[in-house]
């Protein structure tokens, strides 16, 4: 096991998550499909605040999920991402600090305000996610740190954020820092939508740079554009060194060039949200993986942070996730 400051490092997006309680009226009144993700503009995320219920604020986005429930497993993490100077960009980086997390934010620049998910979740856990990306898409190569880079066993890059040229180049440099320093590159192919986008390029990362990825079912389907999962295993066993394959409810498959893993997923008293159980599944496996443990308890560690953060409202743990795994 590498002697690093860091077990994980992760970059993108830096968004402040607001999680409300919601109903399927409101969604049709405000046009909102349920149980998506849209991207809207600055206007769009004011006037929806505005309309919204009591909601909870705290630092979110998908690798900077992932690297808080690093922490909270009691692994090292940290995070690299954009946000503005403005009263959103002050909290995701005290909440981000409190957790755990090293976050050291580029200095802020004119430019749009600090990114905002405003999550509405309906009575039957189904979150509907409504992003304003602002500040958090003009992360560049300069904000990426080659010590902070090299200080970590594993660069966790999260899809979400394949989309602007400058997170591009950005990302491209951690891999290049990393690869060349013999660390590992993880990557989280994020959303179908975004593999739809993106899928010649996600899959010249896959059979390149990217040591372990980590995709659900409908991205591994579509990453290959095959219909049955099966065949979508056979592929990717093919081209990245390890997959971890999440299934929901039917647990997960990790697959290697020789083996195949499957993991049962733990099913929690109660369903409430499924927000973050991805992210947070990655963060148990990365951890497992990153103290030495062997794939089939790595998976086990990230069904049982998936399983904890979808028994209740929002991506952060509520319950001490170091006890939940005590004794695997």
């Amino acid at each position: 096991m590498t002697t690093t400051a860091h077990d994980v490092v992760a970059l993108g997006n830096a968004i402040v998550d607001v999680l409300s309680e919601s109903s399927d009226g409101f969604l049709e009144s405000h046009g909102l499909a349920k149980g998506g993700m849209q991207l809207i503009d600055e206007s769009q995320a004011k006037a929806l605040y505005g309309d919204m219920g009591p909601g909870v604020e705290h630092s979110g986005g998908s690798a900077a999920n992932t690297v808080v429930g690093v922490a909270a497993l009691g692994g090292r993490s940290a995070f690299v991402g954009r946000v503005q100077d403005d009263q959103l960009g002050e909290v995701f980086t005290h909440d981000i600090r409190a957790a755990g997390v090293t976050f050291e934010p580029p200095a802020a620049q004119a430019g749009p305000a600090t990114a905002r998910c405003l999550i509405l979740v309906t009575p039957d856990a189904q979150r509907t996610m409504n992003t304003f990306l602002g500040a958090s898409a003009e992360l560049g190569p300069d904000d990426v740190d080659p010590d902070l880079i090299l200080s970590a066993q594993v660069t966790y890059l999260e899809g979400y954020l394949w989309d602007p040229e400058p997170a591009k180049e950005a990302f491209r440099k951690a891999m290049q820092i990393a690869k060349a320093g013999g660390r590992q590159v993880a990557l989280s192919l994020s959303d179908a939508f975004c593999v739809d986008r993106h899928r010649a390029e996600f899959r010249e990362l896959v059979a390149g740079p990217v040591d372990i990825l980590f995709a659900n079912e409908a991205e591994i389907l579509s990453l290959y554009q095959m219909e049955d999962f099966d065949d979508a295993v056979e592929a990717v066993r093919n081209e990245a060194p390890l997959s971890v394959l999440t299934r929901g409810e039917n647990g997960c498959v990790i697959v290697t060039e020789q083996e195949t893993t499957v993991i049962g997923a733990r099913r929690p008293e109660r369903l409430v949200d499924t927000t973050g159980a991805g992210d947070l599944f990655a963060a148990g496996f990365l951890f497992g993986l990153t103290q030495g443990r062997d794939l089939a308890t790595c998976g086990r560690f990230g069904a049982i942070a998936a399983a904890e953060i979808i028994s209740h409202y929002g991506a952060r743990p509520e319950h001490d996730l170091k006890t939940l795994i005590a004794g695997i």
